[in-house]
């Protein structure tokens, strides 16, 4: 906790060393940042997977600015959870906050010099590998996690303000999920950013979407050569509409779960073909907890 409000937090966290060579041993760490509305229900089957890697992650949790008040946010002192809420402010869906609060958890998270990536997660995410899997995969990266593309149509171009020219032409519009991973290197350049930020301020708003844009915008603009152009945590939008599906207890199964771990999928990582192409998932309910904390062990393996 501390007591910088979002200006001067960015100011600090935005402050990158000039050389290149620790001059102490440093371990890199894996910033998790867990943005949610309250409670994280699905908190056992987390602290089964952080379980015996201390000091490999750092949490960082931003929630309702009520809830964070209570003490401990909810979670017992045993808790890898417990004390890590951050000083939040009250976010509505879909509008700008929901980017303030991502670039708040970044902020915090660039404070401690040893995180080295950082992924973005909810409360109804879930962990698709073990701990050494993701660790491994994330820190051994070449490149961040962003997805960006470009739509045609009402909920992609369509979104897009004419007056946000000339900082951003129609041509440079991106939509993308929400949920990244990133390098400390682009962290740091997002949370430093005042030129782009201040135009979807105040041109992206009502059915803009922010969070969806922001993001993919700004690394196609700026960072796109650092960019592997997809996202790592997996989403179900087959049914349509604004939400996608969600899971509940009789929808997890060994099946789903191994389906998401890979199969006959292929992506590409650090310039080699592979079939682990998502390392997380969404969204799944607090019901579904018992038969994730069953299946874990056999199929995640931790």
């Amino acid at each position: 906790m501390h007591d910088m409000d979002d200006r001067e937090l960015l100011w600090r966290a935005s402050m990158a060393p000039k050389i290149r060579q620790y001059p102490f041993k440093r371990v890199p760490k894996v910033a998790f940042l867990f943005l949610t509305r309250g409670p994280l229900p699905l908190a056992p089957l987390w602290e089964r997977f952080f379980r015996g890697h201390e000091g490999l992650f750092s949490i960082y949790v931003h929630s309702h600015p009520a809830f964070n008040a209570t003490a401990g946010g909810g979670e017992s002192e045993g808790s890898v959870f417990h004390g890590r809420r951050i000083p939040s402010k009250e976010v509505q869906w879909g509008n700008f906050n929901m980017v303030e609060a991502e670039r708040r958890l970044l902020a915090n998270a660039l404070l401690d010099i040893s995180n080295q990536r950082f992924v973005l997660l909810s409360e109804s995410c879930i962990p698709l590998f073990n701990f050494t899997t993701i660790y491994s995969y994330l820190v051994g990266s070449t490149r961040s996690f962003i997805e960006a593309y470009d739509k045609p149509g009402p909920v992609g171009r369509g979104r897009y303000n004419l007056r946000m020219r000339p900082v951003i032409q129609i041509g440079q519009w991106r939509k993308g999920s929400q949920w990244f991973e990133m390098d400390r290197g682009l962290a740091v350049e997002v949370v430093s950013d005042m030129k782009y930020i201040s135009v979807f301020r105040r041109f992206c708003k009502g059915s803009c979407y922010s969070d969806e844009h922001y993001l993919p915008t700004l690394v196609s603009i700026k960072f796109w050569r650092r960019n592997s152009n997809r996202s790592l945590t997996w989403v179900d939008w087959s049914k349509g509409g604004p939400h996608p599906t969600r899971f509940g207890r009789w929808q997890v199964t060994v099946e789903l779960l191994k389906r998401l771990r890979g199969g006959s999928r292929k992506c590409e990582y650090n310039g080699k073909s592979t079939s682990v192409c998502f390392l997380f998932a969404r969204k799944f309910l607090p019901n579904a907890l018992d038969r994730l904390l069953r299946f874990a062990p056999k199929v995640m393996e931790f």
